[in-house]
C-alpha cells in the first residue's frame, strides 16, 4: 500500500473525513490543505485505517 492510499479506511471513516474537509473549506482553507487536515484529524480520532 502506497502513501496516501485510502483503501484501508472504512466507509464511515471516509465519510467523516469528507465532512471534516468540507468544514475546513467553509472556513476558507484551500482545498488541498483542507483535505490534508481532514485526514490528519480523522487519523487522530480513529487511530487510522480499519480497526477490528
Amino acid at each position: 500500500m502506497s502513501r496516501g492510499d485510502k483503501s484501508s479506511y472504512t466507509d464511515k471513516q471516509k465519510r467523516q473525513a469528507k465532512h471534516i474537509e468540507e468544514s475546513y473549506e467553509k472556513k476558507g482553507t484551500p482545498p488541498a490543505e483542507a483535505k490534508r487536515r481532514a485526514w490528519a484529524t480523522e487519523n487522530k480520532v480513529s487511530g487510522g485505517g480499519k480497526k477490528h
